[in-house]
């Protein structure tokens, strides 16, 4: 993001802030009924009661951080980030693939936190796009493929665009296919993950310890897939799961009505973000996803491979896959390792089993300016929002709406 872009969003946090922070009739009337229900469940189920609930997505993440919201939630409210960073859970062996590439004279075109995604094996000694870069390769840091595009178009070069995202930005890759707008000498390395088997198998892990009791949904990708994606994974597990948007009253409204199923012993699939989200969502995005890309058991870095988990272009698209141009092994399930560093655990950071505090690296080897794990390169990893943001405001907030944390 360049500096004029940056200072624009900054500006906009800026104006969110003052929204949340000058709204505090309603924030605390939010805060007072989650108090009235958790005090209700624990009179109920005694005083060792833990409600962990969960989000998905990394701009969930960054709300609550950012806003110190869980400052504002009763101690029995433990709220954990999940899988909800694709840039964090792409595996180390597909960068270092393009690695090669791009000292061999591929031109690559790459979002900005995958341009400093660092792999476990060095390739001519480099680790990441940005030392590569250094040494003279052709990497650029684009917006999208359709920025991609026009750029590639220009010079005629091979080029390959690293397709990394969820469900939100598949379609805009399979409308730029269906389109023909891809020129001849530019292929997609679709490396896309899909949430709902990630969320499946995250809540599955957390069975054996404690379970999550409820769930934040990603707002953006439920724009695309719908709340429908939702319910069945609410159904099999039985517990609530909130759709939310991204302010701090969305979140903080979207721990409520968990709380409130919880509390008459039902669970669905509710929309909160009901400006964006609908029930069937985006259904001409989901025709043009399906039409282009087969899904596949896909490997997550640091995780392994999760069922029906990633998307692939079909055979009948190959003429755009940089796979398949450039020759590219996937990434077999006997063929994959451990791909974090020694120490990192990223991993467990992304499946919510700890927090970036309990991680050795964190703050000390591994910070924002010298990133060891893919956690903390990322905008959407959780150790990159809690080195940035963690309880930025959160002590402020409280003071406002006269809630003492300590």
């Amino acid at each position: 993001m360049n500096r004029e872009g940056l200072d624009y969003f900054y500006k906009v946090i800026e104006g969110v802030e003052k929204v949340f922070r000058s709204n505090t009739d309603l924030a605390n009337i939010i805060v007072q009924n989650i108090e009235r229900i958790v005090n209700r469940l624990v009179e109920n189920l005694g005083q060792d009661l833990k409600i962990k609930i969960m989000n998905f997505c990394g701009t969930h993440e960054w709300t609550v951080t950012h806003f110190g919201l869980r400052s504002l939630v009763p101690q029995n409210i433990e709220l954990i980030a999940g899988p909800g960073c694709p840039v964090c859970v792409t595996p180390s062996y597909y960068i270092e693939e393009v690695l090669r590439l791009a000292l061999d004279g591929v031109v690559v075109y790459t979002y900005g936190d995958t341009y400093r995604l660092r792999t476990i094996k060095p390739v001519k000694g480099v680790r990441s796009l940005s030392e590569a870069r250094s040494l003279g390769a052709d990497v650029k840091v684009v917006t999208g493929l359709v920025e991609a595009i026009a750029d590639s178009k220009k010079h005629g070069k091979d080029s390959i665009f690293i397709g990394i995202g969820f469900e939100t930005i598949a379609s805009g890759y399979a409308k730029a296919i269906l389109s023909n707008a891809i020129p001849n000498n530019l292929k997609l390395m679709s490396l896309v993950k899909l949430t709902p088997p990630a969320m499946r198998y995250t809540l599955d892990i957390h069975r054996q310890e404690l379970p999550v009791k409820g769930v934040i949904a990603p707002g953006h990708v439920s724009t695309i897939v719908g709340a429908k994606a939702w319910q069945q994974i609410s159904e099999e597990f039985k517990i609530p799961i909130v759709i939310s948007g991204f302010e701090p009253i969305d979140v903080m409204i979207s721990i409520l009505k968990i709380l409130k199923q919880l509390s008459e012993g039902i669970y669905g699939t509710v929309i909160e973000y009901k400006r964006a989200v609908t029930w069937n969502g985006d259904e001409v995005a989901q025709k043009m996803i399906n039409e282009i890309f087969d899904v596949v058991d896909d490997a997550w870095r640091g995780i392994g491979f999760i069922p029906k988990s990633g998307l692939r272009l079909k055979q009948k698209f190959k003429s755009f896959d940089a796979f398949e141009e450039f020759k590219i092994k996937e990434l077999e399930k006997s063929d994959w390792i451990y791909d974090l560093s020694p120490g990192c655990r990223c991993a467990d950071i992304i499946l919510g089993k700890a927090l970036p505090t309990n991680c050795p690296l964190f703050m000390k080897v591994c910070t924002p300016s010298t990133p060891v794990g893919p956690c903390m390169v990322s905008i959407e990893g959780t150790c990159s929002i809690w080195a940035k943001h963690g309880g930025k405001i959160a002590i402020e907030i409280a003071k406002d709406l006269s809630i003492n944390i300590g």
